[in-house]
């Protein structure tokens, strides 16, 4: 990806997150969009880990939820304020990323996903049992950030929503920045090598072990800090931030929008978080619906959703 290119894909998703405001018909709908900001972070991770290195994980919700009851917990047991235990759930995810990365990354195929998935439920069932501490299944209050009510002080008056939607729009566009870096990066460059052929990477010098590594670390803490940005901004926590759903919602917006590209990723986080919205006046049919738009994206724009309308967007100007 040329320099040009980068700053085009910043400069639209920017665009697009300060201009959409300015059609929302009430203020559900900041609540919404900064939903599909914490989306989209954490989906990113995801191009970094499935799109750049070709290494699957159906188990990074494990990483939100560490995140989430960081934010959760380290305030109430250690004191500290929500900002530090966002970094906090950031750093142990990415602790135990590199920690367990080391046998897990050595597996292949479908057995790479079991293992990643087994993790996920791992810390699923740590938080649902573990009530003393997380509160079980009925989950725990998060404390407030207290960030909205410093700049009200300053004059600037915002609404919960519109305050959560800048937030996350902001973080949403430092991640973005940091993935499109990484990807003309000496590292970024080892990654997407690993994604056509381990063996053709190794015999150039690419040390595959600890690029695989690297991009599951990193990828682990994009998790984990969309984790706590959706516990901060909801209030309140519950285990289902790190079920098995959950990761597989996360790894169908990354394919749904493209899961070689951030821009493609973001559009897949958004229309699956807009789609169920959308589907409700199918009923009970909803999940059926759903289901077969996906199936028919997968057959007829197997590369994603927006990188396929490019190509024939582009193909037809030639």
């Amino acid at each position: 990806m040329t320099g040009r290119k980068k700053w085009i894909s910043l400069g639209v998703l920017a665009l697009l997150i300060a201009l959409l405001p300015l059609f929302f018909p009430s203020g559900y709908y900041y609540r919404v969009g900064a939903l599909i900001f914490v989306n989209a972070l954490s989906v990113v991770g995801l191009v970094i880990l499935i799109g750049y290195a070709g290494q699957i994980s159906l188990g990074h919700a494990g990483f939100a939820g560490i995140g989430a009851y960081a934010c959760a917990l380290a305030p109430e047991h250690l004191g500290l304020h929500p900002a530090l235990a966002l970094l906090l759930g950031a750093v142990i995810s990415g602790v135990m990323a590199a920690l367990i990365g080391k046998p897990i990354l050595r597996l292949k195929g479908y057995y790479l996903a079991v293992a990643t998935l087994g993790f996920g439920i791992l810390v699923s069932m740590v938080l649902t049992n573990e009530r003393a501490l997380t509160g079980g299944p009925d989950g725990m209050n998060v404390a407030d950030l207290g960030l909205r009510d410093l700049l009200r002080d300053l004059g600037w008056r915002l609404s919960g929503g519109e305050f959560w939607y800048m937030i996350c729009g902001v973080v949403l566009l430092v991640g973005a920045w940091l993935a499109l870096n990484l990807f003309d990066s000496p590292s970024g460059r080892a990654m997407r090598a690993l994604h056509g052929s381990e063996v053709a990477a190794a015999t150039v010098g690419v040390d595959v072990p600890r690029q695989k590594l690297r991009a599951f670390v990193i990828s682990a803490v994009y998790a984990s800090i969309a984790g706590s940005l959706l516990a901060l901004q909801n209030g309140y926590i519950t285990p289902d931030v790190a079920g098995f759903m959950h990761s597989v919602e996360m790894v169908t917006m990354a394919v749904l929008g493209g899961v070689g590209s951030v821009l493609g990723a973001t559009f897949g986080a958004a229309i699956l978080t807009l789609l169920p919205q959308v589907l409700t006046v199918f009923a009970e049919y909803e999940q059926l619906v759903l289901g077969l738009v996906m199936v028919l994206v997968m057959i007829f724009l197997p590369q994603g959703l927006l990188p396929s309308i490019a190509r024939r967007l582009k193909g037809r100007n030639e």
